[in-house]
């Protein structure tokens, strides 16, 4: 267990360096917060008191020494736009994220592993060539371009899911989950398609191998062979993929919260931006910076508990 302890302590000065970045990239993006608030019409006397108020008169380094003591405390300072506090703003919207991101992973997972399966066994023949093209075309297809096609086939012409939104019902609620689905599917494609070929790899590696040999040799069952012994050594170098994918999601979830006009921390972020909210956008890019190193961290610390010869 003293592999996974160190990578726990490697994780510290990573979020160190993820805090820091955060807070200078957002310093060095053009653009006014205070005068954007204010409007062009605002005397200097009005933009200096409010930059006064917000502490943005300060010197950068002491900024940085408030932000990262903020962060400490969970305090990551008030919305200039909205007038609300960003811990509050930002843990309104993540659920919807996370829940977007993980649906979507398990789509992703639940598709690619038979389909991988299936294209590793049936290989050169006409259903890993289907597969193949199915999984390219889950791969170059972007989100901005399937989410619409999504909507336009199975809420305007067949009228089965929702067009937009969360709906108003409790998250996680009975609705809620039928909002999710399109927004879901379309993240998880381009997920789905590189698993798949990642699947189809790994699975024809290990197929080759003679232990898989030997396993036929003593008379198993080529379900057993195939299930039993190759697909669980085959999804051991998988696992790492799919936590790296994970913080892919969350950057895509931006786009498809965009297209579905879900209530997360993607459109949250966009908002931000446009209205030159410091505070906020970095509250939103720390939570989902954070996310991904937390994640990095599980898939770390589980590669090593599912792989003997990595927990030295």
């Amino acid at each position: 267990m003293r592999k996974p302890v160190r990578r726990i302590l490697v994780t510290l000065p990573v979020l160190w360096v993820v805090v820091s970045v955060v807070f200078l990239l957002i310093h060095l993006v053009p653009g006014d917060p205070v005068v954007q608030m204010l409007g062009e019409g605002a005397t200097a006397s009005d933009v200096s008191v409010l930059r006064h108020a917000y502490g943005l008169d300060a010197p950068l380094g002491t900024q940085y020494l408030r932000y990262c003591r903020g962060v400490l405390h969970a305090d990551l300072g008030e919305s200039l736009r909205l007038h609300d506090s960003v811990r509050h703003l930002v843990a309104q919207r993540y659920p919807y994220t996370l829940a977007l991101a993980l649906v979507a992973l398990l789509i992703g997972v639940a598709v690619s592993v038979p389909a991988g399966v299936i294209s590793a066994l049936h290989r050169g023949l006409w259903a890993d060539r289907l597969l193949g093209v199915a999984s390219l075309g889950g791969l170059s297809f972007p989100n901005f371009a399937l989410g619409p096609i999504l909507i336009l086939i199975f809420s305007i012409r067949l009228g089965w899911l929702p067009v937009s939104g969360a709906g108003t019902g409790p998250i996680f609620g009975a609705r809620f989950w039928l909002y999710l689905i399109l927004p879901a599917v379309t993240l998880g494609s381009g997920l789905a398609g590189v698993l798949t070929r990642m699947v189809r790899t790994a699975m024809l590696e290990e197929l080759g191998q003679d232990y898989i040999r030997t396993a036929r040799a003593k008379g198993l069952s080529e379900r057993r062979v195939v299930y039993r012994h190759a697909l669980g050594n085959a999804l051991v170098p998988v696992l790492t993929v799919v936590g790296l994918q994970f913080g892919s999601l969350l950057a895509g979830a931006i786009v498809t919260e965009t297209v579905f006009s879900w209530p997360g921390i993607g459109r949250l972020t966009l908002s931000a931006i446009s209205n030159r909210d410091y505070a906020l956008v970095q509250g939103c890019i720390l939570a989902i910076g954070l996310t991904y190193v937390a994640a990095n961290l599980l898939t770390d610390v589980a590669y090593t508990l599912v792989n003997p010869r990595m927990r030295g």
